[in-house]
């Protein structure tokens, strides 16, 4: 595989002792999206059970929409928000909830997202406790320090991901080194900059791989530094050092939201995207026209439906022309035709196509479209749309439970998150479940409803849980030691 590489050669062969790792926390910490490494877990946090909107709220501060999720070092707490024209970031005092600074930037184009549940301010920070890394597909990455100070920018093309949807994936701090997903409907990559200087130290070229907004994730697999992308139709794992493609696994979906877990020293994903799996999208073209062409012209556009119909249709318009043909809807089938909805673990070791060889176990229902798998305790958990969720033995696959309803019905898009014996889900609508983690069936420990839609995964810090719903930022607990 071809890769690109800075001219500093001492900025690509680093020393493995200068990586970190996901073991290296600050006194309070939830550093990324979905905290340490993506996991999705906290081994120290005791967050309440009984909170919402009104119980045990310690502080609730407004904020502008928008999806990403809450970051916290310390005593800040970092998160994104598009604001006035301008794509922010923002940081507020953690004790109180107070907005302590907020810097834009103004692009000169703003990228394609979904106008109902899209934002171009959609990625979370990352931190490691001296640098706070955005990343916008309208503009590129931002680092500044703590107190607000731009350090660097690294303006990058505007992203053409995912169709209509817009960017989703985050950037991850690993060491010096800061990692980026950057598959597109076009040039898609993956690529990993300085964290001091903001300039590139490889880029690794992922050309069979379209649109995606999985988070890369750092995988120490049988003593190599890896990064792991799940991508269109298959999952890679690369050298951290050199960007080099190690393996892969195909048979994943089409189009991946959800980012891997690490545990008991496998990988698991899942995913799940319409197209071969559902016999409701019609992927032959006299259906396809027959469900979308109303003015019978033989094509579609923004003409022949509504503006969240075509949000949703206008990804599958490869030439970007502004009408959808027989010839956009050909490349689609045919890139489902590989796909699989699955939700599989992977053993680790192996090289080059692992597919045969490495995955342990895979399970086929239930599956998440837009929340990530959680691993906790042994197991694997997943919640879908609907308020369904699943549990597995994470070394045998054997289903605990599967598609079980939580009473919280509606759409997820934020991820499940654990600590002290309970997995936290938020859904679309606004409610907010805590279940109990094992068991034969999930054990509803409370439901709260916040009165206006969540899309943000929580955060987990100390005895505080902080959830982000569409205009608030909540900090529900008890005071963390101030």
């Amino acid at each position: 595989m071809l890769f690109r590489r800075s001219l500093s050669l001492a900025g690509v062969f680093l020393a493995t002792a200068c990586l970190a790792t996901p073991e290296e926390p600050a006194r309070s910490w939830w550093p990324q999206f979905r905290g340490p490494n993506a996991g999705g877990t906290s081994t120290t946090a005791k967050p309440p059970v009984k909170v919402g909107p009104g119980e045990g709220v310690i502080w609730k501060a407004e904020v502008p929409w928008s999806p990403s999720s809450p970051v916290i070092w310390d005593d800040r707490i970092f998160l994104t928000t598009f604001h006035e024209g301008q794509l922010e970031t923002r940081a507020h005092e953690r004790r109180t909830g107070r907005l302590l600074w907020a810097r834009g930037v103004r692009p000169d184009q703003l990228e394609m997202f979904h106008q109902t549940d899209g934002s171009p301010a959609a990625s979370t920070p990352a931190t490691d406790g001296k640098h706070v890394v955005t990343y916008f597909g309208s503009f590129g990455l931002v680092c500044h320090d703590l107190d607000g100070k731009e350090l660097w920018r690294r303006p990058l093309p505007v992203a053409v991901s995912g169709g209509s949807y817009g960017s989703g994936t985050s950037p991850v701090i690993t060491g010096n080194r800061v990692l980026l997903n950057r598959d597109q409907d076009l040039h898609s990559s993956l690529l990993a900059v300085d964290l001091e200087t903001g300039k590139t130290v490889w880029e690794a070229p992922r050309p069979d791989v379209a649109g995606g907004f999985a988070t890369p994730i750092y995988w120490n697999n049988d003593g190599v530094d890896e990064v792991v992308i799940a991508g269109s139709v298959r999952v890679k794992g690369y050298d951290l050092l050199s960007g080099m493609e190690r393996w892969r696994v195909d048979g994943v979906s089409g189009l991946v939201c959800p980012t891997p877990v690490i545990g008991d020293g496998m990988l698991y994903l899942a995913s799940w995207s319409p197209g071969k799996a559902d016999s409701s999208f019609p992927l032959d073209w006299p259906s396809f026209l027959k469900a979308f062409d109303k003015n019978g012209d033989g094509k579609v556009t923004v003409e022949d439906s509504n503006p969240v119909t075509w949000d949703f249709l206008r990804g599958i318009d490869k030439d970007r022309d502004g009408s959808i043909t027989a010839v956009d809807l050909e490349l689609i089938r045919t890139g489902s035709a590989k796909a699989e909805n699955v939700l599989m673990a992977v053993r680790a070791g192996g090289h080059g196509d692992i597919t045969g060889s490495h995955v342990a176990w895979k399970f086929a229902r239930g599956l998440p479209y837009v929340p990530s798998p959680l691993y906790y305790d042994g197991r694997v958990y997943l919640v879908k749309d609907g308020g369904m969720m699943s549990s597995f033995d994470s070394k045998t696959g054997k289903a605990f439970y599967v598609q079980e309803r939580l009473g919280a019905a509606g759409s997820y898009y934020a991820s499940p998150v654990a600590a002290d014996g309970r997995i936290y889900l938020a859904s679309l609508p606004g409610k907010l479940s805590v279940v109990k983690a094992g068991g034969e069936l999930p054990e509803i420990l409370h439901q709260v409803d916040f009165g206006e839609r969540i899309f943000a995964t929580p955060a987990l810090v100390e005895d505080t849980l902080y959830v982000r719903t569409q205009t608030h930022l909540y900090a529900l607990g008890r005071d963390p030691g101030r």
